[in-house]
């Protein structure tokens, strides 16, 4: 069985990575894999009740994640046909594509430690879009906002899945999750930024020609825009306080909020006639969201859990630890086999091989695994939530981030975990 789950997962990463040549759509690679993997897991593991107990788990946790993707897009589409990101570009005062890159990757870096990597990818790749009209400037933007958005995130006990499973397990607290990993994360994005912005430094910023014509008619006034983006932006918010409270998962929390934005939008323009009001309601805002990029991270998330469920990414881990036998070479190797594999899983086995008694609390363990886990995934698109997500909005493809991202988020990846050994052994 295990060979035959290896063999069809590696296919199937493949078909992902080789989207172009082979004219497939990475969301059917995924699905097709993800349908292989569990039937040929069914049908060799001989215990169909505990297959089916398994496969509810894991379509419970995907369609958590799916729904938060869902609710995002949608809060920042509505957002976009009120014109709401004219708040932030009109603002802007960069000249330059290496300023406006330094500037976003800046804002993805701490607003992923308030809400999530994912999240916050979402909404800078949607801003970006507004900003620049050459797909080749937007894709560099978009993988400086992946490398950005993953180490903000793992800073903070809510910007990554990851450190938010080993602070509610006790492994990390807040106060030193945050004082810690703090700069080793932002090295993490400063190396890659300062090789891109450098080879950006000159280059003036194209902006996207504004509607004209019959679209001009329905633009939204001021009121609108700066309410819309203050709702939108306080229903993203907002989520990891939802959760804090209510200790609901955040899907529900994104849900919540696009209701209400969905209601008072309805309110503000129920007196406008149909055809003008058509563009800005959530309706519509559905109806642009990409689908085939849900149903890629379906697909691949649901693939990542047969081998979970299989025990081979907890096999890997204790072939790590009796192979290497050092924790902080395990620890690296566990954050680069997370941009091949979903991090979660890894963490999780982590979780269950080492106990806290020998490993306590804000261990070198466990504050070196929030950063290596959650920024390894940077290294190949399809490592992370922020990174599919992205690899979802813009279609980049895998083999163009592998040639121009992965050696930059590499050498980010060590560099920031070189800044953590040396703080550990400087602190004692």
């Amino acid at each position: 069985m295990t060979a035959a789950l290896v063999t069809i997962f590696v296919l199937a990463y493949a078909a992902i990575a080789l989207e172009e040549p082979l004219k497939i759509n990475k969301s059917a690679a995924a699905l097709i894999g993800a349908g292989l993997l569990w039937t040929v897991y069914a049908l060799t593991s001989g215990n169909a009740p505990l297959v089916d107990e398994e496969l509810n788990e894991s379509l419970v946790e995907t369609a958590q994640i799916a729904f938060f993707l869902l609710g995002a897009m949608t809060i920042v589409e509505v957002v976009d046909a009120h014109d709401g990101f004219d708040v932030i570009t009109s603002r802007l005062k960069a000249r330059t594509l290496a300023t406006l890159t330094v500037f976003i990757c800046g804002v993805t870096f701490f607003l992923s430690a308030i809400l999530d990597n994912l999240t916050t990818t979402i909404v800078m790749i949607s801003l970006v879009k507004r900003l620049l009209k050459e797909r080749d400037d937007r894709l560099l933007l978009a993988g400086m906002i992946v490398i950005a958005a993953n180490a903000g995130g793992a800073w903070s006990p809510m910007g990554d899945v990851t450190t938010t499973m080993l602070w509610i397990g006790g492994q990390i607290t807040s106060l030193a999750i945050i004082t810690k990993l703090f700069l080793p994360s932002l090295v993490n994005m400063l190396v890659p930024l300062a090789i891109v912005a450098y080879g950006l430094r000159g280059k003036p910023i194209v902006a996207p020609e504004r509607a004209s014509g019959p679209d001009a008619a329905n633009e939204t006034t001021p009121f609108e825009r700066n309410l819309m983006f203050t709702l939108g932006l306080a229903a993203l918010l907002s989520v990891p306080v939802f959760k804090a409270v209510t200790h609901l998962p955040p899907f529900l929390g994104i849900l919540f909020g696009l209701g209400l934005l969905w209601a008072i939008g309805d309110r503000v323009h129920m007196e406008k006639p149909y055809n003008e009001r058509k563009r800005v309601t959530i309706a519509h805002a559905l109806t642009r969201i990409d689908m085939s990029a849900i149903t890629f991270f379906i697909g691949i998330l649901l693939a990542v859990a047969t081998l979970e469920h299989a025990g081979m990414l907890r096999s890997l881990a204790q072939w790590l630890d009796t192979v290497i036998g050092r924790l902080d070479v395990i620890v690296l190797s566990i954050g680069l086999v997370s941009a091949i594999v979903d991090n979660v899983p890894m963490v999780a086995a982590a979780m269950g091989m080492y106990d806290m008694a020998t490993y306590p609390t804000d261990s070198f363990l466990w504050e070196f695994m929030a950063y290596c886990a959650g920024t390894g995934g940077s290294i190949l698109i399809i490592g992370s939530a922020a990174g599919v997500a992205a690899m979802g909005i813009e279609k980049i493809d895998f083999i163009w981030y592998m040639r121009r991202f992965s050696l930059l988020a590499l050498a980010g990846y060590g560099a920031g975990a070189l800044v953590y050994i040396v703080q550990y052994h400087l602190a004692g």
